[in-house]
C-alpha cells in the first residue's frame, strides 16, 4: 500500500538578513536583524508536509559539518525520515536571504553544496522510497536530470507526481508529461510561458499552455491572489487564506507545496488539498523564517474551520 510523501530536493542553511533595501555594489548598509536556520526548497517542503500531518521521506545529500547537523536536527524535530547521503568532501549548502523589513519581500542567492552533486545514481538508490510513497515531489534546486529520473520512477510506479519548477531554471520539455501537478508561482509561470500573469485570465492561459505541454493539472500560485487550479476538466480560482499580518513571504511557496502534498497523500480531493495548502501558506507568512514558520496540522485545521 503506497503511503505518505517522498521529496527529492536540497537542504541549505538559510542565513537571513533584514534591512530596508539591498545595498548597491560597493556599498555597506546597516541591517535590522539576522538569523540562521534550516532551508532549501525541498527540505522546507518536507518539514511543511510533515508538520501538516504527512508521513514524509526527504531524499538529498549534505556535508558532514555544522550546517548538515542542523538539517538532521530539523528532520528529527519535524518527524521527517531523512534519506540522506553525507559527503566528506563537499560542504552543506547555504543561502543568502535578504528580507525587506518593511514589507517582507525577499531576494535569495542559493549555493547547493553537496546537494548540487545529486545525480541519477543517487535517485536510483532512493527508488524504493519513491515507489512506496503516495505522492512524490521535486523542484529544480538539484540538477534537472535527477529531478527527471525521479519523476520517471514515480510515474512508472503509479505515484502521484508534483513538480515545483523553482527556481526558474531551464529544464527539458520531457519533464512536462511526467507531471500530475506542476506548481509554479506567477513569476516562474511567466518565465515558462513567455507572458505576464496580470490577471486570473492570464493565469488560465498559462494553465492551458502547461496542459498543452502534457501536464495533467497546473497549480499556479499567485501570492495574495491565491492559487489557480487548472485542468482539462475544471478551472478553479482558490482565494488566499489570511491568518494575520504578513511579515515574511520567503517560505510561502514551500508551505503551500508541503501542505498540498500532505493533504493529497491522505486522499483529500485535489481542490480541497489546494485550500489546505493555502491555509498552510497563510499561517507561514505571519512568521519569520522558512522551515521554522511551517504550521502544525491542528493550526491549519483551526484556520480552515
Amino acid at each position: 500500500m503506497k503511503a505518505g510523501v517522498s521529496i527529492l530536493g536540497i537542504f541549505v542553511a538559510d542565513t537571513a538578513y533584514l534591512a530596508k533595501r539591498l545595498p548597491a555594489i560597493g556599498e555597506t548598509i546597516t541591517g535590522s536583524g539576522f538569523s540562521v536556520g534550516p532551508g532549501g526548497k525541498g527540505s522546507n517542503q518536507a518539514v511543511a508536509a510533515a508538520r501538516a500531518g504527512g508521513k514524509v521521506s526527504f531524499i538529498s545529500k549534505i556535508g558532514r559539518d555544522t550546517f548538515g547537523d542542523m538539517g538532521l536536527k530539523t528532520y528529527a524535530e519535524a518527524g521527517v525520515t531523512p534519506k540522506l547521503v553525507q559527503m566528506d568532501d563537499m560542504p552543506t549548502g547555504a543561502a543568502f536571504i535578504f528580507v525587506n523589513d518593511t514589507n517582507g519581500d525577499n531576494a535569495i542567492i542559493v549555493y547547493p553544496g553537496a546537494a548540487g552533486t545529486i545525480g541519477i545514481d543517487d535517485v536510483e538508490a532512493a527508488r524504493d522510497t519513491i515507489e512506496q510513497s503516495a505522492v512524490f515531489v521535486t523542484q529544480l534546486e538539484q540538477p534537472a536530470a535527477a529531478a527527471q529520473r525521479a519523476l520517471e520512477i514515480a510515474r512508472a510506479a503509479g505515484v502521484t507526481t508534483v513538480f515545483n519548477p523553482a527556481p526558474a531554471e531551464p529544464f527539458p520539455d520531457s519533464i512536462y508529461p511526467l507531471c500530475d501537478y506542476i506548481v509554479p508561482n506567477e513569476t516562474e509561470a511567466a518565465a515558462l510561458v513567455g507572458f505576464a500573469l496580470d490577471s486570473i485570465d492570464d493565469a488560465r492561459k498559462a494553465g492551458d499552455a502547461f496542459l498543452a505541454r502534457g501536464v495533467k493539472v497546473a497549480l499556479i500560485t499567485l501570492g495574495g491572489r491565491g492559487v489557480l487550479y487548472h485542468s482539462a476538466e475544471t478551472s478553479v480560482h482558490v482565494p488566499a487564506i489570511a491568518a494575520g499580518t504578513v511579515i515574511d513571504t520567503t517560505g510561502a511557496g514551500d508551505a503551500f507545496v508541503g501542505g498540498f502534498s500532505a493533504a493529497l497523500s491522505r486522499g483529500t480531493d485535489p481542490v480541497e488539498a489546494v485550500r489546505f495548502g493555502c491555509a498552510t501558506a497563510g499561517i507561514a507568512v505571519t512568521r519569520r523564517g522558512t522551515a521554522p514558520a511551517m504550521p502544525k496540522l491542528d493550526e491549519i485545521e483551526a484556520l480552515l474551520g
